[in-house]
């Protein structure tokens, strides 16, 4: 296995990663801890959309890969086209709805950033030898690397 410098673009690539993953810039709307007085607001019942279940979204991304991530695409889609209806009608609710849009949107960035991230490591593995073996001994753990001449 030959070792590699890494270039300009895999240097700030990292950084980026490392960066956002240290500290975060800011709160999403949705941890917010100011109150919004929710109650004058009134939606029928088939309007409402109970959002992506977790379990969900892992089994839909587990039998088509991709799947979970399309669904988080198209929530952002229809949360936009929401606010766009609510400017039309100049709704009271618009900026609530709005934030909506950039939570979604922020979500569908960092999957799809998380997803090149796991690519490029993956990318970065694929030439990782086959036959490594790990083994627990009495005092830890082992790791043999057969080396073939």
């Amino acid at each position: 296995m030959t070792a590699r410098r890494p270039d300009g673009l895999t240097a700030a690539l990292f950084a980026l990663a490392v960066s956002l993953a240290v500290r975060p810039s800011g709160r999403l709307a949705a941890q917010g801890t100011t109150r919004t007085d929710t109650a004058h607001i009134i939606l029928p019942a088939d309007t409402m959309h109970r959002g992506i279940r977790p379990m969900g979204a892992f089994l839909r991304s587990f039998l088509l890969p991709g799947w979970g991530q399309a669904a988080t695409a198209m929530m952002t889609f229809k949360a936009q086209g929401e606010a766009n209806y609510f400017k039309e009608i100049h709704s009271k609710n618009l900026r609530l709805k709005r934030q909506e849009v950039q939570d979604w949107l922020v979500l569908w960035i960092f999957n799809h950033l998380f997803s090149a991230a796991e690519a490029y490591v993956s990318a970065h593995l694929r030439d990782f030898p086959p036959d490594l073996k790990v083994r627990a001994f009495p005092g830890g753990i082992g790791v043999s690397i057969p080396l073939h001449e």
